[in-house]
């Protein structure tokens, strides 16, 4: 983090650390939580590099982080940025694109869970690798589509009706694509989350042209979700090792913060993390029906995309 975009993050931050932690100035609670962040410090050493004990350390570093998760939740722009978002999804052949979802997993050591133990997070990403929503603490042992369907993106979709309500986009053949999301294949088929063609059995033929070009397009935009993540591992190596059963409680909200972190650095212009594309939590396919209209529009797109494929 440069000098500059640490400046901007104490002066948001500054007020509610004052008030948390009367007892630490602002700039040393915010430079060592950041540097546990960036190198996975003990409190034992972030305390000693910043000339504090260890309990101050972890005082310092829950405070920063519940002031990300307070002063910086509106950087996840799902709700207020949708024009933006749209836009340029527009520009890599995805018209009415809002987004790509798909889950990030943090490992525990947790005998509860068993082995390979992690929590799950379930997150939204645009064309750029922001994160536009994000729901975190999800055990592995808990099916992807239960996950998905208590969230508050599928809530805000299909309870209140606040999301994804906007104009539907014409093809060239006529057909309105309303406004949708790509989304693993862990993922029912809705209306408004587009999931890969997926074969029944292994004796069925071979896809056709258009959904072979869906899910070629489909697997390049689950990508980005995978880099999303594999950067903020990459920034913040707190987030790269395994945690504790005890400390499980809080890794959730330690992931919300560098999620959070992410979209601030990439308004200010920061560098990204050189890495390679993250691969995603193998996660079961769902094997429930399908919704009618999902697969009209699935289709719909697919038919386009081979489209825009043959005049490349």
């Amino acid at each position: 983090m440069s000098e500059h975009s640490f400046s901007i993050l104490l002066s948001i931050l500054s007020p509610f650390l004052t008030a948390a932690i009367p007892s630490i100035p602002p700039n040393y609670a915010l430079a060592a939580a950041v540097y546990r962040l960036a190198h996975g410090a003990g409190y034992k050493a972030v305390g000693r590099r910043f000339g504090m004990d260890s309990p101050a350390a972890c005082r310092a570093f829950y405070a920063v982080c519940k002031s990300v998760n307070d002063k910086l939740g509106n950087l996840f722009e799902f709700r207020s940025d949708m024009a933006r978002i749209v836009a340029a999804f527009g520009w890599i052949s995805l018209p009415n694109c809002c987004g790509v979802l798909g889950f990030g997993r943090f490992g525990i050591d947790s005998a509860m869970l068993g082995p390979n133990a992690a929590l799950l997070v379930q997150a939204l990403v645009d064309s750029e690798g922001r994160f536009l929503d994000v729901s975190a603490g999800w055990p592995s042992t808990m099916k992807p589509e239960a996950i998905f369907r208590q969230s508050k993106l599928y809530l805000g979709v299909e309870e209140t009706r606040e999301l994804l309500n906007g104009p539907a986009h014409e093809l060239s053949d006529g057909n309105a694509l309303p406004q949708y999301i790509l989304g693993e294949s862990c993922f029912p088929l809705l209306r408004w989350l587009l999931t890969p063609y997926v074969r029944s059995n292994v004796e069925d033929e071979s896809f056709g042209v258009s959904e072979k070009a869906f899910n070629s397009a489909h697997s390049r935009a689950m990508g980005l979700v995978g880099t999303a993540f594999a950067r903020v591992r990459a920034r913040w190596q707190l987030l790269s090792r395994e945690w504790k059963e005890e400390c499980r409680e809080f890794l959730p909200f330690v992931v919300v913060t560098g999620c959070l972190l992410n979209n601030f650095l990439m308004k200010c212009s920061e560098p990204q993390p050189d890495v390679n594309e993250e691969c995603l939590e193998e996660l079961p396919v769902f094997e429930g029906e399908m919704d009618a209209s999902g697969e009209r529009i699935r289709d719909a797109l697919a038919t386009h995309l081979s489209r825009v494929s043959l005049r490349r």
